[in-house]
């Protein structure tokens, strides 16, 4: 038996075929297509958002949304600054570094994984112009808090909500929070475009300016009117996008069954901390008490040919290149611990179960063995 961390969720041909038909019959592959326009419309109805964009990845939609809201400094020499979270995935600050923009990071909360908003306040000085949130895991901001901050000393808010695809947010979705909310479409999301991702903006104004830089900085006029590059979706993936979005009930209630199943196997394991699991279960993390226990776990999988992996490891304010001026020590704590057990549809309640007998047995193992080396 083998089993991966994931496995992209693949659409219903015939409903696929239907959509490629269109592609055939129109000729039309890319450069904001019918059925990219039929995508955003069926989105922005699902998360009651206007103002959302259709490109190519999850890193474009951050580049595309920091570029987009940048505001010029006068000053060439004076850097410009993002208080974001290091518990994320790695394209959340070097997108942020590929613009230009130094990432300042600021500590995680110890429950729910993330931005602390009671340390952003200290970190922001005359250079700060953005906050960078991520919905951990799904796992919402303190929204009010990081909002009331971005208020205070006129800052923009972008959320990376790459996790957070349908969760809602005190009765709105989420993606309505903040000056911009991006959702990546890679293949291993919940909901997958093969490639692609979305920028939901908080003004219209932001989305006209963003759809100019995603097509080389074209205006309506086909004039070059600023900075651009060529990071639009093409009708391909919208094809995929949309059938699957069919499907998205279904494939949420399947993986929320496969989360209870975990829920339950690990009920009786003190040494697994579960995370207070949102309700489109993108991801099945687990906590262990130490890194020798995640150490041990991931080896005893791996010898069964179960694949988890270290999401996130390391934490971001270790990274070299990244240039971190200070360090997270929560952050550094819970991603030498955490570890993401395979979910994806089409997993069964009996491999659910191996996993788990295999993780439960090791645990215990390294516990008898860690209170005789304590005698």
């Amino acid at each position: 038996m083998s089993i991966p961390s994931t496995r992209p969720y693949l659409p219903n041909r015939q409903i696929l075929d239907k959509y490629i038909d269109r592609i055939y019959d129109s000729g039309w592959l890319t450069n904001n297509g019918p059925l990219v326009n039929e995508l955003t419309q069926r989105l922005e109805e699902l998360f009651e958002s206007d103002h959302i964009l259709l490109v190519a990845n999850g890193t474009l939609a951050l580049q595309i949304a920091y570029q987009t809201l940048i505001n010029s400094v006068d000053d060439q020499t004076s850097p410009i600054e993002a208080i974001t979270t290091p518990f994320t995935f790695i394209a959340t600050s070097n997108a942020l570094k590929w613009e230009g923009i130094t990432p300042i990071f600021t500590d995680i909360n110890p429950t729910d994984w993330c931005l602390s908003a009671n340390s952003i306040a200290e970190k922001i000085n005359k250079n700060t112009q953005f906050i960078v949130p991520v919905h951990v895991f799904g796992n919402a901001c303190p929204i009010e808090e990081i909002n009331e901050i971005a208020e205070k000393y006129a800052l923009k808010t972008i959320y990376d909500a790459s996790h957070a695809f349908g969760i809602k947010y005190k009765g709105r979705n989420i993606v309505q929070y903040g000056d911009a909310s991006i959702i990546s479409f890679h293949a291993t999301k919940l909901f997958h475009t093969v490639e692609g991702a979305m920028i939901r903006f908080k003004h219209k104004s932001d989305l006209a300016k963003a759809k100019e830089i995603i097509n080389f900085g074209f205006n309506d006029n086909k004039e070059p009117c600023r900075l651009g590059i060529n990071a639009k979706m093409n009708e391909f993936e919208a094809a995929v996008g949309l059938s699957i979005l069919n499907d998205i009930s279904d494939i949420i209630k399947e993986r929320n069954n496969i989360t209870a199943v975990y829920q339950d196997e690990f009920k009786n394991t003190p040494s697994v901390i579960k995370l207070n699991i949102t309700n489109n279960s993108a991801y099945m993390p687990i906590l262990l008490d130490s890194e020798a226990t995640l150490l041990s776990t991931l080896k005893a999988l791996k010898s069964h040919n179960i694949e988890a992996k270290r999401y996130f490891h390391p934490s971001l304010d270790t990274v070299e290149h990244l240039n971190p001026s200070n360090r997270c020590p929560i952050s550094q704590d819970i991603s030498t611990r955490i570890l993401c057990l395979p979910i994806y549809n089409g997993l069964t309640t009996k491999e659910i179960k191996h996993i788990c007998e295999i993780i439960n047995h090791t645990i215990n193992t390294h516990s008898i063995d860690n209170l005789d080396n304590n005698h």
